[in-house]
């Protein structure tokens, strides 16, 4: 497969990204499984390739990353920046996703481990069905913020991207962000780590997930979301609201 070149000419460019757009395709389907239908999967392919193009322009061979894994996370932050331009997020939305933060902090702070899904139910006062029913409704929130989702691939095995030296003190920022991360990773049940892992680290849609594990679409999207919710309310926990990525809201177990 052809490689980026800085000299490569603009036919070059062009047919470099045809070799790869089924990739960005994929990703587009796998982040569109996760948001309302109002998001068309078109847009974020739109968004994939600009962030491919940029890929092709800046990729260093000399940095030690395959062109295919600095691709990726560059299609993928440009499909979140498209996201989150579009913030399509209603604020009773937002309260149910900071509610449900709010009821992990205080039951983690209470039981000194996580909390169950029956524990999590009764603290927000429903049935477990109720419960359920509101990872279903905020699934589309808990999208990783990319400093987040960059350190959940390392966790995994993946190679940090590389990046300029005007960005050092971002680059010093994510392996911080990432001493923190690893311990609240390696606290979550063995079960959300390993729908993290396949999800991130694998690549595989929820779907494709819960064939893996035995579970269906739904529940594999709802273990999914439970795993981000607390990863976000640990984070928020343990480091400053200056220290916190963009889109983390500091929560209070009081709050």
């Amino acid at each position: 497969m052809q490689k980026p070149d800085r000299r490569m000419s603009r036919e070059q460019k062009e047919q470099l990204i045809l070799q790869h757009c089924q990739m960005v395709k994929y990703m587009a389907l796998r982040l569109a499984s996760r948001l309302p239908d109002n998001i068309q999967m078109d847009d974020l392919f739109n968004a994939g390739v600009i962030g491919l193009i940029d890929a092709i322009d800046k990729f260093d061979p000399g940095q030690g990353i395959l062109f295919e894994s600095y691709a990726k996370i560059r299609v993928r932050g440009a499909m979140l920046d498209e996201v989150r331009a579009m913030d399509w997020v209603p604020r009773s939305l937002r309260q149910k996703s900071a509610e449900i933060e709010r009821a992990c902090v205080a039951l983690e702070q209470k039981l000194g481990r996580s909390a169950s899904d029956e524990e999590m139910a009764q603290e927000l006062g429903g049935s477990l069905e109720d419960y359920y029913k509101l990872l279903d409704d905020i699934k589309g929130i808990s999208i990783l913020p990319e400093d987040i989702q960059d350190a959940v691939l390392e966790c995994s095995g993946f190679p940090m991207l590389a990046t300029r030296p005007d960005e050092l003190e971002r680059v010093i920022h994510r392996k911080e962000l990432k001493a923190h991360l690893a311990e609240a990773i390696a606290s979550l049940p063995e079960k959300e780590q390993l729908v993290l892992s396949l999800y991130y680290y694998e690549e595989l849609t929820m779907k494709e997930i819960g064939a893996v594990l035995g579970y269906t679409e739904s529940r594999i999207s709802q273990i999914h979301t439970k795993a981000v919710i607390k990863l976000r309310a640990r984070l928020a926990r343990t480091l400053k609201k200056e220290d916190l990525p963009e889109h983390i809201d500091l929560v209070e177990a009081n709050g």
